[in-house]
């Protein structure tokens, strides 16, 4: 399977700036993507966020890993939490 990378990028309250990278199915619509990105940070208690193209940009597509794609298979995304995600 091939999946997309978005690369996302929220000021946090703190000053800070969380980064994490949302993986889709390369078919998914940016509309579901902003979705899935909201459906994350609400798991994080920011509930009043509404992503966009200015926070959560197209990176790239890549060939997924076996437990990547089993992954997204399962819930149609996947979160890989690089900075500011813990709190």
């Amino acid at each position: 399977m091939k999946i997309s990378v978005y690369d996302t990028y929220v000021p946090l309250k703190s000053g800070k700036t969380m980064h994490f990278d949302i993986l889709v199915n390369e078919n998914t619509t940016v509309d579901k993507v902003y979705s899935y990105g909201n459906t994350y940070l609400k798991s994080k208690e920011i509930d009043n966020y509404k992503l966009t193209m200015k926070e959560c940009q197209f990176c790239h597509i890549e060939k997924a890993s076996e437990s990547l794609e089993r992954e997204i298979l399962e819930k149609d995304f996947y979160i890989i939490e690089m900075e500011n995600c813990h709190f």
